[in-house]
């Protein structure tokens, strides 16, 4: 079963942060698919099955940013 969840990450500003943060979602176990806006602080994330949001918050930590939580 394919999950795709919206999340507000804060501080992204830049091509860079967003190329950041979807290589770090990508590399989670079971997410087919990442897309990072800068402009909206918005991240969807597709995945095979349900995604830990814990493990999201921690990567969008990890590159700098902050998981606001879902939209």
């Amino acid at each position: 079963m394919s999950t795709t969840a919206v999340f507000s990450v804060e501080g992204m500003s830049c091509g860079h942060c967003e190329r950041t943060v979807t290589a770090g979602l990508a590399a989670l176990p079971g997410v087919t698919g990442v897309n990072a806006h800068a402009a909206t602080g918005q991240v969807t994330v597709e995945s095979a099955g349900d995604l830990d949001e814990s493990m999201v918050r921690s990567v969008v930590g990890e590159a700098g940013f902050t998981l606001v939580g879902r939209v």
